[in-house]
């Protein structure tokens, strides 16, 4: 198909240009499909995981075991998103993954066992894309750092839990 200007594509939020490959500091935050509460539940401040939270976490643990370069900084599991630090070092190893490449593995791989373990072929369990900030320097690791660690602080208000402000979802 021939590409038509007029018609609207959906733009990267990606900063054109940029390495994703290179080493450096990578804040990500990735969503569950529709804002969707299934990966547990936060009781007083700590997440409680359900099957799907315990098989999202065990996988982001291993994200470094599968690609060698790559460290994991502060994360904090939601029960509808996960925020964490990836890091890209200038360790030698034969692949070099981008960012989105570290990304769609994990949700590929998480995707696939859940699917077989709730024996529900082909649903979605994250959002399509992902957010990213690029890090650039000790203060902003920080600031995101100390983010992720009061982010359950924030869950009572966060648009997108069912129970904001202390009210139960409708059954």
């Amino acid at each position: 198909m021939k590409y038509n200007p007029d018609i609207r594509h959906r733009r990267s939020i990606r900063l054109r240009g940029y390495d994703y490959s290179q080493p450096g500091a990578y804040f990500v935050t990735i969503c569950t499909q529709h804002h969707e509460c299934f990966l547990g539940e936060l009781v007083n401040g700590d997440m409680k995981f359900i099957v799907r939270g315990g098989i999202a976490y065990q996988f982001w643990l291993h994200i470094p075991n599968h690609f060698p370069n790559v460290e994991l900084d502060e994360f904090v599991f939601m029960p509808n998103h996960i925020h964490g630090i990836i890091v890209i070092t200038d360790k030698f190893t034969l692949k070099k993954p981008t960012l989105g490449q570290i990304v769609a593995y994990y949700k590929y791989q998480t995707t696939k066992i859940i699917n077989q373990i709730d024996d529900t072929p082909g649903l979605r369990i994250w959002q399509r894309n992902y957010y990213d900030r690029i890090i650039r320097n000790q203060n902003t690791l920080h600031i995101a750092q100390q983010y992720i660690l009061a982010n359950p602080l924030r869950w009572p208000k966060d648009p997108h839990n069912p129970r904001r402000g202390g009210v139960s979802p409708p059954s």
